[in-house]
This record gives C-alpha cells, sequence and structure tokens, in this order.
C-alpha cells in the first residue's frame, strides 16, 4: 500500500512512523521501508540510527531497550517494546479463547475483539480478522446476556481493597435473597465467573461461590476486612481441586481408570497421580474439593471406578445404577 502523506519530504512524519511499527512489534526490513516512503536505504538507516540514539538517550537505564537487527530474517525489531505489546500471534490465540469462552455480550465480545485486534501490526491485522471472522460472525453468548465487564472490575476492586460486598443473588431455583461476603477471588470455569467469598453470617464466615452473572444491585461497603496471610485464599490451588465450582470440604479421591490414554484425565484433575497397573489400567488419587468431582466421574461411564472415600464411593453407586436403570426404561418404552 502505497504512503498517503509526505513521507519522503517530511523526515520527522518518517520517524514517527517507522517508530510507531516497531513500537506495535512489526519486523521491517530497509528493502520495503525504502519502497514505502519512496527514499533510499542510506536515508532509512539514519532514521533508524537516530531513533536508536533517542532510545538509548531516554531509556539508557534499560539496555535492551533499542532496535536490534536480525541477519536471519534481515529486519530490524524494537525489544523492549515487543514485550510491552501482543505479538500477532498471541492477538490470535487471545482472540480464539475469547470466543470459546462465550463469557460476554455481543456487544462486550465485539469490543474486546476490536482492542485485541487492534494491537496487531497493521500488516498483519487482516490476516487476524479473516481468521476470527466466522466465529465472531456467529458468536452466540449464554443464555443469561448480561454485561460482566464492569462487575468483574467493580468486584476486583474490591478483592484488592478488602472491602466487603453486599448483592441481591438469584439461585438455580429462581429464589432471590440477600447476601453479604468478604470476596477473595475470582474464578472462570465452564464459562462462567464466579466470585469466592466468605459468607458473613452473625456466627461467622461460611465459604461459598457465587456466580457473576447471578449477582444484582452490589455494593461495595466502606469497612474493610482482614485476613491474616497465612490464611489468605490460594484461587491458583483452589482451581486445581475444584470441578464444576461446586464448593465443599477437601477431601483425596481415589479411582481405577480404564483407558488407552490417562492424559485427558490428569489434564482435568491437576493434582491428581497416576499408577499404571497394566496396559490402559491406573489408579488415580487426586484432591478435590466438593460434589462437583461426582459429575466428571459419572460422565467417564464404565472407563472408571470409584474406591474413595466410601461417601462418593456410595454416591457414585447409587447414581450410576439409577442411570442404567433409567437407560433400559427408555430403551424398553422405545422398542415398544
Amino acid at each position: 500500500m502505497p504512503a498517503t502523506l509526505d513521507y519522503n519530504g517530511d523526515r520527522g512524519l518518517r520517524m514517527l512512523d517507522i517508530f510507531e511499527r516497531l513500537n506495535k512489534g512489526e519486523r521491517i526490513s530497509k528493502r520495503d521501508l525504502t519502497v514505502y516512503y519512496g527514499v533510499g536505504e542510506k536515508t532509512i538507516q539514519r532514521d533508524i540510527e537516530d531513533i536508536r540514539n533517542y532510545l538509548a538517550e531516554k531509556h539508557g537505564y534499560e539496555p535492551d531497550a533499542t532496535i536490534k537487527y536480525n541477519r536471519g530474517q534481515n529486519c530490524y525489531y524494537l525489544v523492549r517494546f515487543e514485550r510491552e505489546w501482543l505479538s500477532n500471534q498471541e492477538v490470535l490465540a487471545i482472540c480464539k479463547i475469547l470466543l470459546e469462552s462465550r463469557a460476554f455480550t455481543n456487544e462486550e465480545m465485539n469490543r474486546l475483539l476490536e482492542k485485541l485486534l487492534a494491537q496487531a501490526t497493521p500488516t498483519q491485522r487482516k490476516i487476524v480478522e479473516r481468521i476470527i471472522k466466522s466465529e465472531s460472525i456467529n458468536y452466540i453468548p449464554l443464555q443469561h446476556k448480561k454485561p460482566l465487564v464492569d462487575t468483574l472490575w467493580q468486584v476486583s476492586s474490591a478483592i484488592v481493597q478488602e472491602h466487603p460486598l453486599r448483592f441481591s443473588y438469584t439461585r438455580q431455583d429462581g429464589r432471590t435473597k440477600e447476601r453479604m461476603a468478604k470476596p477473595l477471588a475470582i474464578i472462570f470455569s465452564e464459562f462462567y465467573f464466579y466470585l469466592i467469598g466468605l459468607q458473613v453470617y452473625a456466627e461467622g464466615d461460611a465459604f461459598r461461590t457465587y456466580r457473576l452473572d447471578r449477582m444484582a444491585h452490589i455494593a461495595t461497603l466502606e469497612e474493610k476486612f482482614r485476613i491474616p496471610y497465612r490464611d489468605k485464599f490460594r484461587d491458583g490451588e483452589f482451581r486445581k481441586r475444584v470441578q464444576f465450582m461446586y464448593d465443599g470440604e477437601l477431601m483425596t479421591i481415589k479411582f481405577r481408570y480404564f483407558g488407552s490414554s490417562v492424559e485427558h484425565v490428569l489434564d482435568r484433575l491437576p493434582t491428581a497421580k497416576a499408577k499404571q497397573r497394566d496396559v490402559g489400567v491406573y489408579d488415580i488419587s487426586a484432591e478435590v474439593y466438593g460434589d462437583g468431582i461426582l459429575i466428571w466421574l459419572l460422565s467417564q461411564g464404565s472407563q472408571v471406578e470409584v474406591y474413595a472415600p466410601e461417601e462418593l464411593r456410595q454416591q457414585w453407586l447409587d447414581e450410576a445404577s439409577r442411570i442404567v436403570a433409567s437407560c433400559d426404561a427408555k430403551e424398553g418404552a422405545w422398542r415398544q
């Protein structure tokens, strides 16, 4: 695309444009720049050296804040800003993950994608847009259709500043109640954002999870709460041990897995440890919170056999028997 401004006659404008392209993470060659700006290679070389000298003067305390040359690719690139801006590949990856999450309304998703695409270099932006075009056009948000960006910010600010929250919460059965909680963390899981908090009772606090889209009339209270460092909520550790965001007590489960690959089990349960007993047979143990693990175990059908704890094993046996009986009844009705 030919230049539309007088880059040939206005050296300052040309240097600003070169710096902006480098600043965005673009890798540029002298040959391409001579064609684009309509000047000689020596002129481009002087422009680059002056930009490099400027950076050395202004950012001398950061030795990597400079323009470097890649001989293999025959191009120049800006080191410090390359790390601060997203690369084209990173923009594409984040756009794909965002679209797959389905977590935001159409308006929020379009705004996020637009801003992410603005991070890509001008020469590659159209490529990224073409790759995600079909997904973005056919994007279907979740049924609640509630904007969440502002709510995420309000709740996150309360977490950092240690302010309790008061809100109305609509449960899965449709009942709405007023709640007050000490916010500890926000976790994204299975299409939804969740607040992890301590629900405030007259007699003490109780650990609870709340879906953000079910929270309304959120008020950040002026008072503050303090949690000793040793008791701080470790959201990373919690995330590794929770399934489908069911809260509950921490427990160690044990089951046998029958399958050709144990990889998906280890990916699903990050705390899992597997010991191979035979070809396609593994003994698995893992730490998990709550009863959500039962949903996953049942979804594995005959590939798992639960051993411990005993209460979970009994639940698994009862639910598995009920599912089999229900399937048999439906098959019998169909045959009739």
